[in-house]
């Protein structure tokens, strides 16, 4: 069996040599790519995002990416990773800075964080989840433990894919997940060996979906 591919989605918005790295340490097959048609080839993918929903969402429509991205997911049943700005991708709108239409993957809206007694904006630093569905992405993760996080918006959507939170005065979507389609508001690529776990259960995954098709 070939080894397993996942496309790290180049849209000009995201760290993307830090993932790399980290996929590359856990023994991945990586590929950062911008070609539409390579989504197609990959056995799953990885949405990163730095910046603002707006920007990315119009450099993903530049780059042509939106609907293959799309129909990899929806269609072929592709597993997906969105991280940080790129699990907000995933949601149906985002009130940052104006009012834009997202992915549409998981049903929900970006809104700002609400912040009150001294908490300030962006929330950044590390914060323990409270993990609500442990499998496949926190298998083998404690409970509480912390991750890394840069941002000053959440998804808000049905409690029905929520798979962490974290507390930032409010309760904050920390993981989303539903069917192949996953995502997490901090980054795992910056969260040392949790990160690098849950980096590898994501993984783990996409090879058992592989050896099973």
């Amino acid at each position: 069996m070939n080894p397993t591919r996942i496309d790290i989605i180049d849209y000009g918005m995201g760290n993307l040599q830090s993932v790399r790295n980290a996929l590359e340490r856990i023994g991945c097959e990586v590929q950062i790519s911008s070609d539409p048609a390579s989504l197609a080839d990959a056995d799953a993918l990885i949405l990163p995002g730095v910046g603002a929903f707006g920007e990315a969402m119009n450099n993903l429509q530049q780059r042509k990416l939106i609907e293959p991205l799309q129909r990899a997911v929806l269609d072929d049943g592709k597993p997906l990773l969105g991280i940080c700005l790129g699990m907000q991708l995933l949601a149906d709108s985002s009130d940052e800075r104006g009012n834009y239409q997202g992915l549409s993957l998981i049903p929900g809206q970006i809104r700002e964080i609400p912040v009150s007694g001294g908490l300030r904006l962006p929330h950044v630093g590390w914060n323990g989840v409270s993990v609500r569905k442990h499998d496949p992405l926190f298998r083998d993760i404690r409970d509480g433990g912390d991750f890394y996080f840069v941002h000053s918006y959440r998804l808000e959507c049905d409690p029905a894919y929520i798979a962490g939170v974290t507390d930032y005065g409010t309760d904050i979507v920390a993981a989303v997940q539903k069917e192949r389609i996953f995502g997490v508001q901090f980054h795992p690529e910056r969260s040392q060996h949790k990160g690098l776990r849950l980096l590898r259960n994501f993984v783990d995954f996409v090879e058992s979906i592989s050896r099973n098709r």
